[in-house]
């Protein structure tokens, strides 16, 4: 008998993936939380039903929503982690010898529990000494800090249930207002190849454009998030993240990517032409 574990990407698109096993299935006080193994895509995680990683293609998401702002910002050393309960990012930042302290906001600890048992290839990062773990809202967390972080990350999961909240004109708003005076934000941006999906980009994009100087987007492609054509958001008080990029700098730190080089960075924010229009849309 064949077991399958399929999300739709709209109401008459899905993906499918065949299913060896299922290793995990909880539910916590926000949401149902899944583990499944696989041949093709290995072990992923799924939140209420959509796929948050896979072991096969976690690495391009992490890569892109670390290296990027860390190879633009001279010397980022207090890092926010809005989301990420996967461990994902922090496997990134702690490859960073320069950070001195990494806050990590998550809702649910059940999540971070789950992944620690059931994903070490992405949790090996919580261990770190440096990072601190506060499991609260990612908006009422941030409310509360001025001018205290280089860098913002928001791993946050779609815009409705638990990741609602970080999608609003308030939260990043208050971001802002966190990050020090050459702070940077970056976040998971959505994905503007579906209707409904590029709606929600649209909405974030036009709320971050508004409460900062510079604003640009950037593209990864994700074999298993909707379309596979996934964009993040940068977003900086001063540094532009192509005419600052310190990629030298970066390069001489030797760090093995499976995704991400200085090469890249350059060019995902080369983006398509349908992308630029539905940017430019609510740009102005």
């Amino acid at each position: 008998m064949e077991l399958w574990f399929s999300e739709k990407h709209t109401p008459t698109v899905k993906l499918s993936i065949q299913v060896d096993r299922q290793l995990y299935s909880g539910q916590s006080e926000f949401q149902r939380i899944d583990v499944f193994d696989s041949k093709e895509f290995g072990r992923f995680l799924t939140l209420d039903g959509f796929i948050m990683l896979t072991e096969k293609d976690e690495y391009i998401y992490h890569e892109m929503i670390v290296h990027v702002p860390m190879a633009v910002h001279p010397n980022a050393k207090r890092i926010l982690v809005i989301g990420a309960g996967d461990g994902g990012v922090l496997r990134e930042l702690t490859k960073y010898q320069q950070i001195e302290q990494i806050d990590l906001v998550e809702i649910d600890e059940l999540v971070v529990e789950v992944s620690k048992k059931y994903l070490p290839q992405t949790s090996c990062g919580f261990s770190d000494e440096r990072v601190r773990f506060f499991y609260q809202d990612g908006l009422k967390f941030v409310r509360r800090h001025e001018n205290e972080y280089d860098l913002i990350i928001v791993d946050s999961t779609d815009p409705f249930g638990p990741g609602e909240g970080l999608f609003t004109k308030e939260f990043y708003g208050n971001c802002f207002k966190a990050l020090k005076e050459d702070g940077m934000m970056v976040n998971q941006h959505e994905s503007a190849f579906y209707a409904e999906d590029a709606i929600a980009m649209q909405r974030a994009h036009k709320r971050i454009v508004n409460s900062f100087p510079v604003s640009r987007v950037y593209q990864a492609h994700i074999p298993t998030y909707p379309s596979g054509h996934w964009l993040f958001g940068f977003a900086s008080k001063k540094y532009h993240p192509i005419d600052d990029l310190k990629a030298v700098k970066w390069n001489a730190l030797g760090f093995k990517t499976h995704y991400y080089n200085t090469r890249l960075h350059v060019g995902a924010f080369a983006l398509p032409n349908y992308v630029e229009e539905l940017l430019k849309e609510v740009e102005n």
